[in-house]
């Protein structure tokens, strides 16, 4: 199967001759050099990667290859992502500000965690066969955890209330704590970050997930101006 983006690497290329500034960007934040670049053009790209050239003050022509994580998956991403990349490249190199979010905002797929809770803990902790709860009938209890009994049965996954309570503790904290790290650098005001870190610790990644999203966002319409 052809690279979709490889078969465009021509017109690409021609495109990127006129913006050169991006391309020492590219040279200097992805390819780590440090030395001062006079000139840098697009040899080639694909969907894995974009190959460039760059002169220095002195010496030969230098080639370096800065892969493309994730991989584009086709023609259409190209741009966006060659835009993104020069936010990046260029609020590395302290040209751009980091972006700074000043309000919180809630992602609708965040409400779907507590039911995901309690799929966890319905399928994988169960209470044993005979438990008894307020005044529910043994046997209408455990006719309802009968198919999460079954499942533990099926797959041998399965584990206690605690350790279980444990296990998603731990993963929410420290989802916390890099929601957190992200706030550091593109949260302004303390409330906010209080929220978003709250909120990533009760609702888990959709929440750090959309804060990355509108960094990018924000990103771009400082590279758009």
């Amino acid at each position: 199967m052809s690279d979709p983006v490889a078969s465009k690497s021509g017109s690409l290329c021609m495109y990127m001759k006129n913006h050169p500034d991006t391309l020492v960007s590219y040279v200097k934040y992805f390819g780590k050099v440090e030395d001062s670049v006079l000139t840098a053009e697009m040899s080639s790209i694909d969907s894995k990667g974009m190959t460039l050239l760059y002169k220095l003050e002195s010496g030969p022509l230098n080639t370096i290859r800065v892969p493309f994580n994730p991989l584009l998956s086709g023609y259409d991403h190209v741009k966006p992502r060659l835009l993104s990349m020069k936010a990046e490249a260029l609020e590395g190199l302290g040209m751009l500000k980091a972006p700074q979010l000043t309000t919180f905002r809630f992602p609708p797929k965040a409400a779907m965690t507590p039911f995901v809770f309690l799929a966890y803990f319905y399928l994988l902790s169960p209470p044993p066969p005979g438990t008894t709860f307020l005044s529910i009938p043994v046997t209408t209890l455990d006719a309802f955890f009968s198919p999460a009994h079954a499942f533990r049965h099926l797959t041998g996954l399965g584990f206690s209330f605690r350790t279980l309570s444990a296990i998603i503790c731990a993963i929410h904290g420290a989802e916390g704590l890099y929601t957190w790290s992200l706030c550091r650098r593109f949260v302004k005001a303390t409330v906010v970050t209080a929220a978003y870190v709250g909120c990533t610790v009760l609702f888990g990644f959709h929440i750090w997930k959309d804060l990355k999203r509108r960094v990018q966002e924000k990103r771009m319409e400082n590279v758009a101006k």
